[in-house]
């Protein structure tokens, strides 16, 4: 009986080692899986990692963009506010001259008194 068992003994580390070798191709297959998986995912992950710097790059191109016409539009309003003191200062000459035409006595000298080039000449623009 001793030579039957280590007989048996071989025939399990045969079969053993035909369950070992399939199981070692079946984890070689597994692992070969699992890196196109992981290479495919990193490929992934920097297509959306480039997405994401150009995305911020025109978030960046955006608000400079924002910014210039911001400070385009400040100008803009302080030229505005500037005209519309020039143009109240006009309407209070132009009232002045009227009213002193109007008066008795004042007609023609209003009339050589009315100046209206300083008020355009000191134009900060």
């Amino acid at each position: 009986m001793e030579t039957a068992w280590p007989e048996v003994k071989l025939r399990g580390w045969s079969c053993r080692s035909r369950a070992g070798k399939k199981r070692s191709s079946q984890l070689e297959k597994e692992v070969a899986t699992l890196s196109e998986k992981i290479h495919h995912l990193d490929d992934m992950l920097k297509s959306q990692q480039r997405k994401v710097r150009h995305m911020i790059e025109q978030l960046q191109n955006s608000k400079s963009v924002i910014q210039k016409k911001q400070a385009e539009l400040q100008e803009l309003q302080e030229l505005v506010s500037y005209l519309e003191d020039e143009n109240l200062e006009m309407h209070d000459r132009i009232e002045h001259l009227i009213e002193a035409q109007v008066s008795p006595g004042g007609g023609a000298r209003a009339r050589s008194n009315l100046t209206l080039g300083p008020a355009v000449e000191s134009s900060p623009f």
